[in-house]
């Protein structure tokens, strides 16, 4: 019974840090690709929060971030 409870009260300790964080290194966007999921997302930088199907897909949307919208004279 008592190794039950040591169990129990290390898998809760445990528990947190195993959902908290993945072992994915971010490349130099502050970007990686999901390997589980699929797809390629940001946790930091300009488009950080953001998720696209590829890293070419993130290219394009953060040069269109950086010429900003066009204005018509």
């Amino acid at each position: 019974m008592a190794a039950l409870r040591i169990a129990l009260v290390a898998a809760c300790v445990a528990m947190p840090t195993l959902a908290s964080a993945h072992g994915g290194t971010l490349d130099a966007y502050g970007c990686h690709h999901n390997r589980g999921a699929g797809g390629y997302h940001c946790h930091k930088g300009p488009l950080a929060g953001q998720t696209f199907i590829s890293k070419d897909a993130m290219l394009k949307a953060q040069a269109k971030r950086k010429t900003g919208p066009t204005r018509r004279p």
